[in-house]
């Protein structure tokens, strides 16, 4: 730790001094100029981690239709209108009103244990008295249809661990279509009821919930999450050639849509206002944790940028646009209804960028753009290799600029250390204390020097070829692939 700190510091003092060498003097200067002022600014301010810890520890988490987002709305609005931006107003949202309730799981037999679960967000309540019966687990849809009829009448459980960055085939994205799709694709099967491994990368026995959704016309049967323990442990008995019956409760309802809104605001282009380049994140969480990681973390980001562009006095060539959009985490109405309200601008959107990927330090941008759109973005992520954010990948965006594809509007996300984001994903643990506040001030710095730059520079990006398919781990669950069943024991 000691030593992690220790190069810290001197990545900051690199940093300052490569900001102290550059000119700095007030007025619009050169776009170089202005990204080496929004980088020192940033990286010595706390201001983002003060409105993080605002946003986590005084209002909390802010699901859907809940008190806590509508807050968050009103307060986030006031604080950007604070900063003396050109504009900031809010565009209403309905959006899904979930509410959990009580949720309690145990093993009836072979041996009495209790389970820890967690509903999956949009998932239908149990019974009453709860759902009772026999388990059968699968690592994948393949499975579970060759199961046949030995899955009627049963519980299923998803048993499917993931890793650290482990990509398509072990990492978080081969697992969330299991957690999306899983519940109309066991009750397929006349299942009664769904279970699914929890979608992180350690064993802390915290479950970890996220969103789902029912085929239409397929039955809708209660889905719970439970920890890598508790999976593990049903996985075991099952092993040995036990029968595992389970029983679990859940209360959660969901009630009619209610009304929230997106939160807008603006720095105006001198010379091109018509061409926008914009910065988003989302403000909504889920109702486990406070949402530090997500999103809270990309909301501190987004206006911390717009409020040190402002404060330096820079005046950039095209708009700098900032949406905190609602609904991502169950139903991404904020990110639709942009796209629809903003339908007639969109060809002068230049680029979008996403901020949803948590707090650890930055190590560059993910790019989806038109031929050479890469290259162009590699040259704006030099000013930060001192960061060690100079790294450009092919290949960003994120679930709310997605609906921004059609239009062929360049995608870009911040790219983070995802080492550690999945521990506490979605969990009762994304909580202030997991953010570095130097760390996350570094983000501040890698956001604004890139939307300063795109925003600044002769060129635009080269538009999205069309029906390009855009991908991040942010993105639409896709099906995973199948991998085989694991030995007894593993």
């Amino acid at each position: 730790m000691r030593a992690r700190r220790r190069q810290r510091a001197a990545v900051l003092v690199g940093c300052l001094a490569v900001v102290a060498g550059s000119g700095s003097a007030p007025g619009i200067g050169t776009a170089e100029d202005g990204a080496d002022r929004i980088l020192g600014a940033a990286i010595s301010s706390s201001h983002a981690y003060e409105t993080l810890a605002h946003l986590t520890d005084r209002i909390g988490p802010r699901l859907s239709g809940s008190a806590n987002l509508e807050r968050a709305v009103a307060w986030t609005a006031e604080q950007l209108r604070g900063y003396g931006l050109d504009r900031v107003w809010t565009e209403k949202v309905m959006v899904p009103h979930w509410v959990r309730g009580v949720e309690t799981g145990r093993i009836v037999s072979p041996v009495e244990h209790p389970l820890v679960l967690t509903a999956l967000g949009m998932s239908e309540p149990t019974p009453l008295e709860g759902v009772t019966a026999e388990v059968v687990e699968v690592t994948g849809f393949e499975e579970l249809r060759a199961l046949g009829d030995r899955a009627r009448g049963k519980i299923v459980l998803f048993n499917r661990p993931i890793v650290p960055n482990g990509g398509e085939e072990r990492g978080y994205g081969s697992a969330a279509g299991l957690r999306y799709r899983g519940a109309s694709e066991a009750a397929k099967q006349g299942a009664v009821g769904m279970l699914i491994r929890s979608l992180g990368t350690a064993s802390y026995r915290l479950p970890h919930t996220g969103g789902m959704a029912y085929e239409e016309g397929a039955p809708r049967i209660p889905a719970a999450a439970v920890s890598a323990e508790d999976a593990e442990l049903i996985h075991r008995l099952l092993a040995a050639g036990e029968a595992v019956r389970v029983s679990y409760v859940l209360g959660c309802r969901t009630l009619p849509d209610a009304e929230s809104a997106n939160v807008l605001a603006e720095i105006r282009g001198r010379e091109k206002p018509e061409e926008i380049v914009l910065i988003g994140a989302h403000l909504d969480s889920w109702d486990v944790g406070t949402g530090a990681l997500d999103d809270g973390a990309g909301v501190a980001m987004v206006m911390e940028t717009m409020r040190l562009v402002r404060a330096l006095g820079l005046a950039p060539r095209r708009t700098i646009r900032a949406v905190l959009f609602t609904n991502e985490e169950n139903g991404l109405r904020g990110g639709r209804a942009y796209a629809e309200a903003h339908r007639s601008e969109l060809d002068r959107h230049v680029a979008a960028i996403e901020c949803d990927g948590g707090a650890a330090r930055p190590l560059g941008f993910g790019v989806s753009a038109g031929e050479g759109g890469v290259e162009i973005v590699r040259r704006v992520a030099s000013r930060l290799e001192v960061l060690g954010a100079g790294e450009v990948k092919a290949g960003g965006g994120g679930a709310d600029i997605g609906p921004l594809a059609e239009a062929r509007v360049p995608l870009l996300s911040v790219r983070q250390d995802g080492t550690r984001y999945f521990d506490y994903h979605h969990t009762i643990a994304d909580t202030l204390d997991k953010v570095d506040p130097k760390e996350l001030a570094l983000n501040v710095a890698a956001l604004g020097v890139l939307a300063w730059s795109l925003a600044e520079m002769p060129e635009t990006l080269p538009r999205l070829e069309p029906k390009t398919e855009v991908r991040s781990f942010q993105a639409a669950p896709v099906k995973p692939p199948q991998v085989a069943p694991r030995p007894p024991g593993s």
